[in-house]
């Protein structure tokens, strides 16, 4: 029996990726919890399994007394005596059940915990699996698309997570058996008691990490990523710094001839990214943010914290508000600035009137 209980366990071992050891101590709980059912719960009955000796031990425990009470948990001199010759009143004396000894109704309970205590193995297995990458970028394959609803189931691993539609790159069309990169947002215990993973291709932490893996200088440190905005499918913007002056922050992103960047904006299905060079000083830093548009000046507005005024040339006015706003609401969100953008006519007449 022995022999084909641990094949058994080496076959779940592989097939589900759940560790020998952490197996046998589901199966050793579940078996004493069954059993104990056949002596009213009563703490008598005990388990040991080794993966390693692949051995398997459940024994009886009964206190030796002149006169039995309680059946359960005690045993007479006589009894005693045909498992330990010597034993006395008082003995605390180990009986060896063998498998046959244990009765259909324990046996059935056993297999059912057994069963249960194999899937929160799993469950613990794949919680873990997925804390170690907890904002992190993996590399899911795609097993199935809901024609009607759009949302994709994807295997990461051994595991199985849901992509929905709204957390795909607009446009984008996904096929079964391929390759995509997705991002980690979290990780959670479902209402089933089994672990939820919440993975984006829309989130602005999945631009970040394709950059970290794509430019050595951010993996190495000499180039940081201060801050990400991004509108999944249309356009992102990254501000990256360098302490190293003798390093081009925006350069080293874009890569030689622009492989770097392009590498990134391929596995996002062409979304533009604008790559901006950080700075300390909010006006600068602003200015920037609002590429590809010109700045002629920032004011700052002392009244209202993190606030400012911004003015472009009249022609830059539409460049930099963008389309439906879409180039000032990244830079707000890059910069965590409010931006107020007015074409410099306008301010011009406005000063104007003021002097008056």
């Amino acid at each position: 029996m022995n022999s084909e209980f641990f094949e058994a366990v080496k076959l779940l071992e592989k097939e589900k990726g759940v560790p020998a050891n952490l197996l046998c101590e589901r199966i050793q709980q579940a078996l004493i919890v069954a059993l104990r059912n056949d002596y009213n719960k009563k703490e008598v009955v005990f388990c040991e399994i080794d993966p390693q000796t692949e051995t398997m031990r459940v024994w009886l425990r009964k206190n030796v007394v002149e006169t039995v009470e309680d059946p359960d948990m005690e045993i007479t001199v006589d009894e005693a005596k045909k498992y330990q010759s010597n034993a006395i009143v008082g003995d605390i004396i180990e009986i060896e059940m063998q498998s046959r000894e244990f009765s259909r109704v324990a046996a059935q309970t056993a297999k059912h915990v057994i069963r249960q205590g194999i899937r929160e193995a799993e469950r613990g297995q794949i919680m873990e699996e997925f804390q170690k990458r907890y904002q992190e970028l993996v590399t899911a394959k795609v097993y199935s698309v809901d024609p009607e609803t759009g949302n994709a189931v994807v295997e990461i691993g051994k595991s199985e997570a849901l992509l929905p539609k709204g957390e795909q790159v607009p446009g984008e069309v996904l096929r079964e058996g391929e390759l995509t990169k997705v991002f980690i947002v979290d990780v959670r215990v479902s209402e089933r008691g089994g672990p939820k993973v919440m993975i984006s291709r829309t989130h602005p932490g999945l631009v970040r990490r394709l950059f970290e893996a794509e430019v050595p200088e951010i993996y190495d440190g000499i180039v940081e990523i201060k801050s990400v905005s991004r509108e999944a499918g249309s356009r992102t913007k990254i501000a990256v710094y360098s302490a190293d002056e003798n390093v081009d922050p925006v350069g080293a992103c874009i890569g030689p001839r622009g492989m770097r960047v392009e590498k990134i904006v391929d596995s996002l299905n062409g979304e533009k990214i604008d790559i901006i060079k950080y700075s300390d000083d909010p006006k600068e830093f602003i200015s920037a943010a609002l590429a590809p548009s010109d700045v002629i000046r920032v004011d700052i507005d002392d009244e209202n914290v993190k606030s400012c005024h911004v003015i472009v040339p009249d022609s830059q006015l539409s460049l930099a508000i963008g389309n439906k706003g879409q180039n000032a609401r990244l830079a707000a969100k890059l910069t965590g600035w409010k931006i107020d953008i007015c074409a410099e006519s306008g301010v011009g007449r406005e000063e104007n009137e003021t002097e008056e």
